[in-house]
């Protein structure tokens, strides 16, 4: 079955062009945060991290769920995301609508941010996380599992359906790996492009 990913002319025409851009929305989100993040950072840097960063305790600071997702810990993480988002996030946006768009970014971006919380804490101190690395992932995978040459390959392949997802895991695992280096959320990273290879598949944010 065939994947259309939109008539440029015709998304423009639906969202305004960049100005009414899910993606471009997204960005002013983040320079909104970060710039909130910088006047606190005046008074103490550690308190600008606290108050914006996601920990073990959710239930002491609950706006950190949705919150963390938009901060980042300096201008080269923002920047790092930024571009990945435009990226990815201008082709995604072409095949559903603002409203499904910002859903499935918070969406995904929140539960890769519990998961990297989670699998810390089961494994030894839990960490604080925050950043929009899990969501952006969370389009990548989008992008590469529900585009037509994904599907033509798939399709080729004879593999049934429980080998196609190990092989999307397989995948977010060494898109994962690719992105190691000290600091990153890798258990973020990996939850979040597995999440979008899913609904990617499962075609979840055409409109």
């Amino acid at each position: 079955m065939s994947y259309r990913y939109g008539d440029p002319e015709e998304a423009r025409h639906d969202s305004g062009w960049l100005g009414g851009s899910p993606t471009v929305q997204t960005l002013v989100a983040f320079l909104a945060v970060f710039a909130v993040q910088s006047v606190v950072g005046v008074v103490s840097r550690g308190l600008a991290i606290g108050l914006f960063a996601l920990g073990p305790s959710v239930s002491a600071k609950p706006w950190t769920l949705l919150v963390s997702v938009y901060a980042h810990a300096g201008v080269g993480h923002l920047v790092s995301n930024a571009v990945v988002l435009v990226l990815v996030g201008l082709a995604v946006e072409r095949v559903t609508t603002t409203v499904r768009f910002h859903l499935f970014f918070a969406s995904v971006g929140m539960l890769a941010g519990l998961a990297q919380v989670a699998v810390t804490g089961v494994f030894g101190r839990g960490s604080m996380v925050l950043g929009a690395s899990g969501a952006v992932f969370g389009l990548l995978g989008y992008l590469l599992a529900g585009n037509p040459v994904t599907d033509a390959v798939l399709g080729r392949l004879p593999l049934g359906g429980r080998a196609r997802v190990a092989l999307l895991l397989v995948l977010a695992g060494a898109v994962t790996l690719f992105t190691a280096s000290p600091g990153v959320a890798l258990v973020a990273h990996f939850t979040g492009f597995a999440l979008g290879a899913a609904a990617g598949r499962a075609r979840l944010l055409r409109a």
